[in-house]
């Protein structure tokens, strides 16, 4: 049996990880890289394994970072199975949509500046009939119940608690004359939480690879943070300003207006307060998943069933207004009196909370409030981290509100949540390997496992194949294999960065000659003449590059 790990292995997102077995290969999760436009460009790679010889998918939970590539698996020709939950199967449809809908303007936009520039147009990562495509394949599945997915291989879903659907995954595997269980955790939630129920603690491994999001930090106790979301929207709201909250569409948001609802509800002093402001959840998606919620109450948690079956729906109240069109969504930054916006995505870096934002962030009266994981590189962890201007849709915006970062409404469980799930097996499992956490919170996470449970768990801290080998653990480290193709893809890379650059030259070139006959200053000129020489230093020098592994590399493909 082998494992290869080809995603949220150098960070938290991208998750997917191949199975190799004697009689077949499946992965686990297949999401989209976020963050930096560098994170964001392996979306577009060449997937580290052939699509041809995949059999199946097991999909842990519908956040992107887990589940956005599957469209691109599909339009590059897989074509079988994707297992998961019964309520993933029905958020799937309206996640995929609209990150086929985000994709789709994305690059409408980006082509229309490339137009501008003279540049060529790209494709967007895939469209719609993707997106349809993949969810013919869906194949819901209960929760605790075992399906057989073929003479060799079983898997169970268990409740993760992290958003609805959400699963660990348990998988038996028959092979040479035994069977080995590997357990995925997804990703974790936490316990004692509104809605949702506990993640169910596994008993039994052989090999566990397992999320370490918040392995290195705890969260402050929910109640505090929910306090502390009161005093912040009334404290807001008494200077004048209104109150931003991204939110992911799917899970945050409901678990925010369960809280609000709540707060309406048993505490006078706010109710009192905001009986006129106006809420609204400004997102297509979330108003679709909130309906979903409600259709699958078999998952809640017994408060929230009780409540339901009550006649209290747990995610609504007299002031919430759920928000549909553009023309809708527009008009609420038309008006400037008090208001508290929810809305996607939760990281700042897609959808209608980056026009919030462009609207709200240089007004001091206005707050942001974030109740979710920033990645690197987002938006999102731009604003947490103080940085005092940022820039949307390519223009710089003063950060003038102010801003919240509320740790304790995380869906992700916190270090002390993480080990008591791993603490649960008996015994503990002798191979663990350590995803989807930033470098340091794997490596902490890692040093308490050994403490504790006196077991040196793997950190997988990029792509690479764990090849178990007659009881024998080998790591092989992706970068060091297939030395040549990976020359040229080097090769193939350089070569259009060259050709890009002599593209740039020209242009400016053709720009400045245009410019002549304005009143430019010494400065400019100088400044213009510093641009070129570097563009033409670099591209000589990347010529020079090329040449070397033309000289040394050939195709990989060549015979």
């Amino acid at each position: 049996m082998k494992i290869k790990f080809c995603g949220a292995a150098e960070g938290i997102t991208g998750s997917c990880h191949l199975i190799e077995t004697e009689t077949c290969k499946f992965l686990l999760d297949c999401g989209m890289f976020q963050g930096s436009k560098k994170n964001e460009e392996q979306n577009r790679e060449a997937f580290p394994f052939d699509i041809s010889d995949i059999d199946f998918v097991l999909l842990s939970h519908v956040h992107v970072d887990h589940s956005g590539r599957i469209p691109l698996l599909v339009k590059r020709g897989y074509s079988n199975p994707i297992y998961c939950t019964d309520a993933s199967a029905d958020l799937l449809d309206i996640m995929l949509k609209d990150c086929a809908y985000i994709q789709e303007r994305e690059t409408e936009y980006r082509n229309k500046k490339a137009d501008r520039l003279g540049l060529k147009h790209i494709e967007p990562l895939y469209d719609t009939d993707d997106v349809e495509k993949a969810l013919e394949l869906r194949v819901p599945t209960l929760y605790d119940s075992i399906r057989v997915i073929n003479d060799t291989v079983s898997v169970r879903f268990v409740e993760a608690g992290h958003i609805l659907g959400s699963a660990s995954i348990e998988i038996w595997i028959k092979e040479n004359g035994k069977t080995t269980k590997i357990v995925f955790s997804g990703d974790i939630g936490v316990s004692d939480r509104p809605i949702l129920r506990d993640p169910v603690y596994i008993k039994e491994a052989d090999v566990v690879i397992m999320e370490t999001t918040y392995g290195n930090r705890m969260h402050p106790k929910n109640d505090k943070d929910v306090g502390d979301l009161k005093e912040a929207v009334m404290k807001t709201v008494k200077r004048g300003g209104s109150v931003i909250i991204p939110a992911f569409a799917v899970g945050r948001t409901q678990d925010i207006i369960y809280h609000f609802n709540k707060l309406f509800a048993e505490d006078a002093e706010f109710a009192k307060f905001m009986k006129d402001i106006p809420f609204y959840v400004d997102s297509p998606m979330a108003k679709a998943a909130t309906e979903i919620l409600k259709r699958n109450a078999q998952v809640f948690d017994e408060e929230a069933r009780s409540q339901l079956i009550s006649g209290d729906n747990p995610v609504n109240f007299k002031n919430l207004k759920f928000v549909e069109t553009v023309a809708e969504s527009q008009t609420i930054n038309e008006n400037r009196t008090p208001k508290v916006i929810i809305s996607a995505s939760g990281m700042c870096e897609a959808g209608r909370i980056k026009h919030h934002l462009k609207h709200n962030l240089w007004d001091v009266r206005n707050s942001v409030i974030f109740v979710g994981y920033q990645a690197e590189g987002t938006l999102g962890r731009k604003l947490t981290d103080g940085q005092k201007t940022v820039h949307i849709f390519g223009e710089p915006i003063v950060v003038a509100a102010e801003i919240y970062d509320l740790k304790g409404f995380s869906a992700h469980a916190d270090q002390k949540g993480l080990l008591n799930w791993i603490s649960a097996f008996n015994p503990t499992p002798s191979k663990i390997f350590l995803v989807h956490g930033e470098k340091l919170s794997k490596s902490d996470f890692a040093a308490l496992i050994k403490h504790n449970l006196e077991v040196e768990p793997i950190v997988v801290n990029e792509i690479c194949s764990v090849d178990f080998n007659e009881g024998e653990l080998h790591v092989q480290d992706y970068k060091k294999q297939s030395v040549e193709a990976r020359r040229y893809e080097e090769l193939v890379n350089m070569r259009r960065k060259l050709a890009d650059v002599h593209h740039n030259l020209e242009h400016i070139l053709y720009t400045t000659e245009l410019a002549a006959t304005d009143n430019l200053t010494d400065d400019k000129i100088r400044n213009l003449n510093d641009i070129i020489l570097e563009l033409e230093k670099n591209s000589l020098n990347l010529g020079s590059k090329v040449t070397d592994i033309n000289e040394n590399s050939e195709s990989p493909h060549k015979e």
